[in-house]
């Protein structure tokens, strides 16, 4: 018996942050859509990324406040004593709730806009799903998303090796985890452990911190970070075994002697990669990269000729939530008009990376200025700023970058307190083409964190006379 055909105006791949976006504007333009989803509904932010982080963070952050009363007078009876399996337990169950939230809104959805089974290409246009049915669609979205990458150096290591996936389904903490990596997953998750009492080691193998690149502010988010994370840089692994339920690894720094450590996790967060392998897109007509990905406009999204759209982590390009959504609009909105494909504005980029102190990027940061002449940079030291000081919070640096020709603003970098809100505040001032005299012509109320940006912002604007 032949399996039932299902045909589709357009077909999107993947049912999460970016996929669930598209779904919309395909109902808003009147067509019929296929949302197709071959693993769990709930988004990877609410699974296993932007929210179960949070709530390890905030557990973190709940002991080092604790650690920290004593200098506000507050003596406490004993040091703060951490039930792993008590936050784990609460991660997970505050997890579920997000990720139900997003299953309810894709259960209530049309039962015929919807296929729960991984799917591969047939060709043009055609893809079956795993129970055989066939999908014809007249346009396509792929919205995959990404998987962690697991270099095989530590495949003998077998379940001791995990990715950041994992974490948020232990049911206890481990006594110790050795963390390859210090982008933005190993310093939040290595933080956040540390706090709650594991002994964590990071490796990493450049001098390459969190994603920054201002050489003098990364230098300040080590100085306050690498004690807490146990931080190796230019670590060159040498030996990784396992021995019983204990992985054993071994490295050097700058060829130098062998140093060797036992550890119940390794966390690997060496990058993510675009979730493409099982599509099998080489049976299609794709324009296709030496690594096998679908070449794009990254103005439109469309895949090179073709009535095909990538959305989301998936397009390599950024990995954050706010970004894949608008992704999503825009496939969308461009899958529904093809071929009559348009650009739309994008936000000012913004990063934020949620250690204590806390760091962020605004409009590319100091990369960005590569080639750029006549650049102020102006800085506040937290160290000497008075909100700061009230809350025992005077730590960290920040640079905000301003073109002297004309005063424009063009971004930022960051260590230091509340460093979210900064980069809020700093991104909006981008979005808007603001220049330094026009942000500093806004109101800042005393004492507050905003006073810093103003000093900042003051340093800048008298480099340029």
């Amino acid at each position: 018996m032949t399996a039932p055909l299902i045909d589709c105006d357009v077909a999107i791949v993947g049912a999460g942050s970016a996929g669930l976006p598209a779904y919309r504007e395909i109902l808003k333009a009147g067509l019929k859509p296929l949302l197709i989803e071959g693993g769990p509904h709930g988004t990877m932010c609410a699974r296993v990324g932007c929210m179960p982080s949070k709530l390890l963070i905030a557990a973190a952050q709940s002991v080092a406040d604790m650690r920290h009363a004593d200098g506000f007078g507050i003596r406490l009876a004993g040091p703060p004593r951490v039930n792993g399996a008590a936050v784990m337990e609460r991660v997970r169950r505050e997890r579920d709730r997000f990720v139900g939230f997003v299953v309810d809104d894709v259960q209530a959805m049309p039962p015929e806009h919807r296929l729960d089974a991984p799917v591969e290409f047939l060709r043009d246009g055609v893809l079956r799903a795993a129970d055989g049915r066939e999908v014809h669609a007249r346009r396509v979205i792929l919205a995959t998303g990404t998987r962690p990458n697991v270099p095989d150096l530590y495949r003998p290591l077998g379940a001791l090796a995990i990715v950041n996936d994992d974490v948020f389904d232990w049911h206890d903490l481990p006594r110790s985890v050795l963390v390859v990596g210090s982008g933005v997953i190993g310093v939040e998750l290595g933080l956040a452990l540390a706090r709650l009492g594991v002994r964590v080691r990071v490796l990493n193998r450049s001098d390459s911190f969190a994603h920054l690149a201002d050489p003098q502010v990364r230098a300040a988010a080590v100085d306050l970070l690498a004690p807490e994370l146990s931080l190796v840089r230019r670590a060159q692994i040498e030996t990784v075994r396992r021995e019983g339920d204990q992985a054993v690894v071994g490295w050097s720094v700058d060829g130098g002697p062998v140093t060797v450590e036992r550890f119940d996790r390794v966390l690997l967060t060496a990058g993510r990669s675009p979730a493409l392998e099982s599509l099998r897109l080489e049976r299609t007509t794709m324009p296709l990269d030496e690594r096998g990905r679908p070449r794009f406009d990254p103005a439109t999204l469309q895949v090179q000729g073709q009535p095909v759209f990538l959305a989301g982590d998936v397009t390599g390009r950024h990995a954050i939530q706010h970004e894949a959504s608008d992704d999503g609009r825009l496939a969308g909105r461009n899958a529904a008009a093809w071929p009559d494909v348009r650009a739309l504005p994008r936000r000012a980029p913004m990063a934020v990376v949620f250690s204590d102190p806390q760091i962020m990027q605004v409009g590319g940061g100091y990369a960005a200025l590569d080639g750029l002449d006549e650049i102020a940079v102006g800085e506040v030291d937290w160290t000497r700023q008075g909100r700061s000081r009230v809350m025992q919070r005077n730590q960290g640096l920040l640079h905000v970058y301003m073109r002297k020709s004309d005063r424009r603003f063009l971004g930022a970098e960051m260590v230091g307190p509340d460093a979210e809100h900064v980069a809020h505040l700093l991104a909006w001032a981008l979005q808007m083409e603001m220049t330094v005299p026009d942000m500093l012509a806004l109101p800042f109320y005393h004492p507050t964190i905003e006073e810093g940006i103003r000093t900042a912002l003051r340093d800048a604007a008298r480099q340029a006379g």
